[in-house]
Formats: C-alpha cells, structure tokens, sequence
C-alpha cells in the first residue's frame, strides 16, 4: 500500500518526517549512550476525554499500520536531515537501514474506549519506537476526534442517513482523513472523491447555488439538471423562495422526483412545510436533505421533522468542538539493558498537574452485567482474571514489523456500531457528563 492510501500527495515517498525533530535528537543521544537497543513499551491512551463526552472512538488504526510500513528514508530525506545538520552521520547510517520490527497491539479500530485505556501498544527496540510517537499521535488523535463526533451524530440521527461535506472547510489532506472517520463513526457517504477514490467510501454531490444562479430561470437549473442526472436527482430548492421552488422542481422532475434539499433557514419549520407541500403535489417519495452548519445537537432537534438525511460539514471535521482526543504516547516500560533476556522494568512519569501514567505494560477488557451491557472498563498489569479472558480488547496489529491486521473500512464501521450499541443507554445521550463507563485499574 502506498502513500495515496495515506490521504498523501502520491509524491511523497516516506512519512518519515511526519514527526517533531525531538525524535532524532533522542535517537542520536540513546545510540551514543548505548541504551537504543533497550526493549521498549510504549502506549497509547488519553487521560481524560473531551468536556462533556461520555465515550471516545478509536480511528486511524487503518492509516497508523500504513503509516508504519512507509516510514523509511530514502536518499532525499537523509540528505535532508545531514544538510540541516538534524543528526550525526553514525545516526544518519543507522536511519539509512530503518525498518521497524517490532509488535503492536492495540484497540480494534471502531472500537470506543475510555480514559486510560491502552489503546495502542508499540514494543521493540527504544531507538526503533521512539521514531513513531509523532506520525502515531497525529493520526489517532485528529481521526479518533472526528469519528468520535460522528457517532454522536449518527446516534442523534437515529438511523437517518449521514453524509460528509466538510472537504472545504479543513485541509485538503485532512479532508480525506476526516471523510474516512466519519465513515467508521457512522456517516454514510462522503462529498469528497478523494476519499471516495482512496477508501472506497460512497461519493454523492448534485449542485450548489452557483448553479441555479447561473441559468436564466430557476426551472431552466431544475430542467438542465434533470435533464443531465434524472428524475431522480436532488434539487436545491432555497436560492430564492423555497415554497415556487418546490412547487417548480415537481413541475420539472415529475412526482418521481428523488430529493430536495434546504440549506437554510428554520430548518424544523421549512422542512415541515416542503414535506406538506411534496405530499399536496403528489410527490409522497421525494426525499428531504438538509444542510446548513448542523452538529449533534441540531441533527437531535430535528429528530422530530420529516427529514430524511443530513448534511454535516465545519462541526465534522473541526471534531465539533473538539478537534483532538489529547492522547500521548508514553514509555511504560524498558529493558535495564539491551541483552534480549533482560527483563522489563515498569517506568512512569510522576509530575504535577495531573500528567502522571502507569508503569507497565497492560490489558485491557470491558466488563459486562448479567444481560451483556458493558459496566466498566478495566485495566492491568498482572495477570489477566479468568473471567475476563475472553473480554480482552488488544488485538495483534503488527508482528515483527509485518502487518497483521489490516481489514476492510465497512468491517471497521460495523464494529463500531456493534460497540456502541453495548454501552449503556446514557452513553447517546447529547448532555455533559461524565465517561459512561469507569476506568478500573487492578
């Protein structure tokens, strides 16, 4: 898989500089101290989930494995890194030869998970894991965010169809991400062909404004539109006055008339009215799109309206208030040498302010009640308790540098809407609140 999979510019060969230069500068100093070669764990998890949410969503799992695999310097990027005097050339030859061989496990992609939870564990050589943090961190923390307000979304939408609009409001790169994590959050269609070329997410778009505005007439839009894409287009009918325009694009496409779609306005008392007036004209089966700025808490106001899809683009992909997860990538543990015998010590960082972590590599398993709801997260270090052995949440990724795990976007979005549908009922509520479920440490 090659760097197009990534949402990146097909020139770009390596995500190699996808990272802080901190992590070059460690590199070179533990490879002169003698302690790069010490195993290593490192884990992904978040201390503490945005204000207000009562469960996260793991995404970009997908493009971390890929990312993984491009992560190699060429020519071009060595001399790079020697011409603005990054690293020395000893860190230089030991870059040249850069494959990582190590482990990963981590939380399947499309599943939630809560503070603490190790939800990506990266293991192998200090010098080799190290080089990931950054790349691993912007991918986990802009996807998880937007799949994370996608599934407030889509549980707001109670079942209606999603589509992601948003490719203009964000970076062009970002776009393409943030269509394939609205995607396992639960959206059901990108505007976006990028992301619709790379991920095999289905495409829709029809017209814009600058559509109707250009034609004489809004019925010479509605009938060059029909007459190019069917009956069964969507026409948009708020340039001017909604109320002639819906009568006109029944006029036009006939009672088969596919969808209409209102972009401003009172959209509960518009849509109530277009759907009156559809049905006075015959046309029962045209559907109603709305668009127009929506987030979750708009989509939830509108639960009630006869509308039949939503629109969503700026709240998407800017995470809808919140645009990160704030995860870190921390060591939990290391070798006290490099023999491969030496065993593993737990480290953590103790600090104020509320950044302190847990030494030691972990499990992670998602209790259930007696009818099967998840009741609490927990999380060890020891040996995992037999009756939740066979509600362990890491699974293997990568095995000695091969991905292992790789798996279809409609596989990933399935888990996600079977995992969110364990929760208890409180988890979709749209209110502050706490996690939903507690993080148990044992």
């Amino acid at each position: 898989m090659n760097t197009a999979d990534l949402g990146l510019p097909v020139d770009v060969p390596s995500t190699a500089l996808f990272t802080d230069q901190y992590e070059f500068t460690m590199l070179q100093a533990a490879l002169r101290a003698g302690t790069a070669d010490r195993h290593s764990v490192f884990e992904v998890f978040t201390r503490r989930l945005p204000e207000g949410r009562r469960y996260g969503v793991v995404a970009g799992t997908g493009r971390v494995l890929d990312a993984v695999e491009n992560f190699r310097f060429d020519a071009d990027v060595l001399g790079f890194l020697r011409e603005h005097d990054i690293v020395d050339e000893p860190t230089l030859r030991w870059l040249s030869t850069y494959r990582f061989t190590g482990d990963i496990w981590g939380y399947p992609e499309g599943e939630v998970y809560f503070p603490g939870s190790p939800i990506l564990r990266v293991e192998g050589s200090f010098a080799e894991c190290v080089l990931l943090e950054t790349v691993i961190l912007s991918i986990l923390n802009h996807d998880s965010a937007i799949a994370a307000a996608a599934s407030r979304m889509a549980a707001a939408a109670g079942g209606r169809p999603l589509i992601e609009m948003g490719a203009r409001r964000t970076h062009e790169l970002a776009a393409v991400a943030s269509s394939r994590a609205a995607y396992v959050g639960g959206f059901t269609s990108t505007s976006d062909l990028a992301a619709g070329f790379r991920y095999g997410i289905p495409t829709v778009g029809t017209s814009a404004h600058a559509f109707t505005l250009l034609h004489d007439s809004e019925r010479d839009a509605f009938e060059a539109q029909v007459a190019s894409l069917g009956s069964g287009t969507t026409l948009l009918v708020d340039t001017y006055d909604v109320t002639r325009a819906v009568r006109t694009a029944v006029e036009v496409a006939g009672t088969g008339l596919g969808a209409v779609r209102i972009d401003s306005g009172d959209l509960l008392l518009v849509a109530h009215r277009v759907r009156q007036q559809l049905d006075e004209l015959g046309a029962t089966g045209t559907r109603i799109v709305v668009t127009s700025d929506l987030d979750e808490y708009a989509i939830a106001s509108l639960a009630a309206a006869p509308v039949d899809a939503y629109g969503v683009g700026t709240q998407l992909v800017t995470g809808s208030g919140h645009p990160t997860c704030s995860m870190v990538y921390k060591l939990v543990a290391r070798a006290r040498s490099a023999d491969p015998k030496a065993p593993l010590q737990p480290v953590a960082k103790k600090a104020m302010g509320g950044k302190t972590s847990i030494g030691g590599r972990k499990w992670a398993a998602r209790r259930a009640d007696e009818h099967g709801v998840a009741e609490a997260e927990v999380v060890g270090t020891g040996a995992v308790p037999p009756e939740l052995a066979d509600r362990q949440l890491l699974v293997e990724l990568v095995k000695g540098g091969d991905v292992v795990a790789r798996e279809p976007l409609d596989a990933v979005r399935e888990r996600h809407i079977t995992a969110r549908g364990a929760l208890p009922m409180s988890a979709m509520q749209l209110s502050r609140g706490e996690p939903v479920l507690p993080t148990e440490y044992v």
